[in-house]
């Protein structure tokens, strides 16, 4: 289903926009609303939509310029705009900042139904496009003086993974260095903490582990080292940039 971001000020036309108009038919699904571009700049961002109705003038931040911060942050989203004839001026700065339409208000029933109608082929080749994020690669060895203990670190993080209890000091006492002297090394060898690592490597392996739509997310954290779920899911989004769910149903897809 194509998700659908709603910003718009009016309550009533808001509301008319997301409660009448049949979405499913359409093979859409409203994912959020907001009064004000500054909510809907947030609520973007939260949701991700392949498809963004906003209207220009409103508080706090307008439609242009929630746009063009849009814009900036990489959003790729279908536009339509929503403009009356005292803003239409506006509606063409939307027009240059990649908007596919404009409707000027009020507008009468079934036209936005046409005008996305019109969108969703880009619409679902927009959706088709959001494939799964690459998995984090590990830290290269380097080829300093220490590399041979850094590569090493990081085979013993590569099998040991799964236990949630390992910490820095197992691998040092494995390698026969002191904690300290082990994480300068393999700080300066790669650029990267062994903390970092270690979590690089859980969460490359929860990505493989999610390609199974099978498995439950409390299923894959168990198994990359993690008790706490919430805790897991949080780390995992922030690597990835999306939710190990939402990891799981794009893999479902492909």
């Amino acid at each position: 289903m194509i998700k659908v971001l709603v910003v718009e000020d009016e309550k009533l036309i808001r509301e008319g926009i997301v409660h009448t108009i049949d979405w499913a038919s359409l093979g859409c699904i409203v994912s959020g609303e907001a009064a004000n571009g500054e909510d809907g700049l947030k609520m973007a961002e939260k949701y991700d939509p392949e498809l963004i109705i906003t209207d220009i003038k409103m508080p706090k931040l307008d439609g242009i310029e929630m746009l063009r911060r849009l814009r900036e942050r990489g959003c790729t989203a279908q536009v339509i705009i929503l403009t009356a004839y005292d803003t239409f001026q506006y509606a063409q700065s939307a027009l240059r900042l990649g908007s596919a339409d404009y409707l000027l208000k009020p507008f009468r029933d079934g036209e936005l139904e046409q005008v996305i109608a019109r969108l969703r082929p880009c619409l679902e080749e927009s959706d088709g496009r959001k494939k799964c994020p690459a998995p984090p690669p590990l830290p290269d060895p380097g080829n300093g003086p220490g590399r041979n203990y850094a590569a090493a670190a990081i085979d013993y993080i590569r099998r040991h993974y799964n236990d949630p209890d390992i910490s820095i000091g197992d691998v040092a006492r494995h390698l026969g260095l002191s904690e300290g002297h082990l994480s300068h090394l393999f700080k300066k060898e790669t650029g990267c903490t062994l903390s970092a690592c270690l979590t690089r490597q859980r969460i490359r392996r929860a990505t493989e582990l999610l390609h199974d739509c099978r498995t439950r997310i409390g299923e894959v954290a168990a198994q990359t080292g993690y008790r706490d779920v919430a805790y897991f899911s949080a780390t995992f989004k922030k690597i990835m940039g999306i939710s190990p769910s939402e990891y799981q149903s794009r893999s479902r897809s492909f």
